[in-house]
């Protein structure tokens, strides 16, 4: 009983992660990666630096460097206050700068600097984690290794009930296993989207939200309803602030 329960459940799960992932596609059919690049060397150069810093601010610091150090080899032979001198804006510089320095000389040293195609390689570089290595594989090759999981990603998915993780990489394997491998990268590109055009997350436009109908909206407070029968836009009530603590140094962790 419990296990066709369960099964039960996986099925409506599914149905309603593809009612989504269609929905997405009819919203944003040419969705691309928001990371300006020129091929795999420099999308994983402009994912390193989008840890704890917005793409927007990324695409910003990024012409600067890739025109002084444009190839692994350019990157390779860096200093690092070269490096730290045009990346400062996008926070964490220090440790960023070496771990793009690193990541470029093991690709030219144990890659022949080429950007690998392999996850478990991709992973080996300094500052690269599963989730950059599947923005690479996915938006530079084409291969489906798995979903990208931002903080996006990670919000919508919990919202629409699709998960009830809270780690990037159990989430990624409750989309994996709701989603068709041929819609993995595509999914994750279209949400982002999505995130930034309508599921605001301090100010959710739910009434103009396409996928309204098939969204859990979980957290959310009931939406009401207008005299002419349209729901009316509601906002989460505000949490109270305390006095602010003094912030710990961290280091960015791998994406």
């Amino acid at each position: 009983m419990v296990a066709s329960r369960s099964a039960g459940r996986m099925r409506k799960l599914q149905s309603q992660a593809q009612a989504i992932s269609v929905a997405l596609a009819t919203e944003y059919p040419e969705a691309l990666c928001a990371l300006i690049h020129k091929g795999p060397f420099q999308l994983l150069a402009a994912t390193i630096l989008s840890a704890q810093c917005t793409d927007e601010r990324v695409n910003l610091v990024t012409p600067g460097l890739f025109r002084k150090f444009p190839t692994p080899e350019a990157m390779a032979g860096a200093s690092l206050p070269e490096i730290e001198s045009l990346i400062q804006s996008t926070g964490f510089f220090r440790s960023k700068a070496k771990s793009l320095q690193q990541m470029s000389r093991m690709i030219v040293e144990e890659y022949g600097g080429e950007v690998p195609r392999n996850l478990e390689q991709l992973v080996r570089l300094p500052g690269v984690g599963r989730k950059t290595a599947n923005v690479v594989l996915g938006t530079s090759f084409g291969l489906a290794t798995g979903v990208v999981v931002d903080t996006h990603v990670k919000r919508l998915t919990r919202l629409m009930g699709l998960t009830k993780q809270s780690t990037p990489e159990k989430i990624e394997q409750d989309l994996m296993a709701l989603l068709p491998r041929n819609e993995w990268i595509d999914f994750s590109h279209r949400l982002i989207h999505h995130g930034r055009k309508i599921c605001i997350a301090r100010r959710p436009r739910c009434p103009q939200c396409p996928l309204l109908l098939i969204c859990s909206r979980v957290g959310l407070p009931q939406l009401s309803q207008t005299p002419t029968g349209k729901p009316e836009s509601s906002v989460p009530a505000k949490r109270k602030v305390g006095k602010p603590r003094s912030a710990a140094v961290r280091k960015p962790k791998p994406a």
